[in-house]
């Protein structure tokens, strides 16, 4: 009896940490394609002048595809940040 709670309880807890790895796997890749860094904090700034009535974007986050595997494949992305170096690969699908 005792075993079979440890098991219950043991796959429980393997469940929820996979759950809680894909969650927060999720949030990091989101915040990279929102241009914020999940290392160090800093986020993409708009500068404008009044000169010219021009609006400048300085970018924190760098985006470029490094595979593209086809019409049905997934795309890998490099994502790179200017200010700590910084620097992941992660799949998205189309």
């Amino acid at each position: 009896m005792q075993t079979l709670i440890f098991l219950l309880l043991t796959f429980l807890l393997v469940i929820f940490s996979v759950l809680l790895y894909f969650k927060t796997k999720h949030k990091r890749v989101s915040k990279l394609n929102s241009g914020e860094c999940p290392n160090c904090g800093e986020k993409s700034r708009t500068f404008f002048d009044e000169k010219t009535n021009t609006t400048f974007k300085n970018e924190a986050i760098t985006k470029r595809v490094l595979k593209n595997h086809g019409c049905q494949g997934v795309i890998e992305f490099e994502y790179r940040c200017k200010h700590c170096g910084l620097k992941e690969v992660h799949p998205q699908g189309q």
